[in-house]
């Protein structure tokens, strides 16, 4: 069973226009598809190696306790070695501009990004706000400082 959905207000800039709303695409779906923004006579391509900041023409307001992960597409970045840096970039509850994307091209071949092509995908996720206790010295643990493969392969 899952709970009951939280109220984004949604804001579209002009420039998204005639474009879908961000959805889920299927049933058992996290994330909801963001799609560029950019003028139909005017698409961005990424050479390999190149990143841009691609408009969704859209404004959201998260209810505050909440947050919004921009993720990369999988299908994007098995494809053509295209994905989201800042990755997942996070959209706090209190930012009002325009939802972007930050893309990069790992890929080996230019890529083009047209008017409502599906880029990136938001996942809406509950923020837990932490605080710091000042302490002589942390409790041990079996591993202890080891990090970056410490536990193995």
């Amino acid at each position: 069973m899952s709970a009951s959905p939280i109220v984004i207000d949604l804001s579209p800039l002009p420039h998204a226009e005639g474009l879908p709303w961000p959805s889920y695409e299927t049933d058992g779906a996290a994330g909801m598809d963001l799609r560029a923004a950019v003028p139909e006579d005017q698409p961005v391509t990424l050479a390999p190696g190149a990143r841009d900041m691609i408009p969704t023409g859209l404004q959201i307001a998260i209810p505050e306790g909440y947050e919004v992960q921009v993720r990369p597409r999988s299908g994007l970045a098995a494809k053509n070695g295209v994905t989201c840096l800042n990755s997942p970039g996070t959209v706090d509850s209190d930012y009002r501009g325009e939802l972007k994307v930050i893309l990069i091209n790992h890929g080996q071949a230019p890529f083009v990004i047209r008017r409502g092509d599906r880029i990136a995908q938001m996942v809406v996720a509950p923020v837990t706000r932490a605080t710091f206790k000042l302490v002589d010295a942390l409790p041990g643990t079996q591993r202890g400082s080891g990090g970056f493969g410490s536990t193995g392969v």
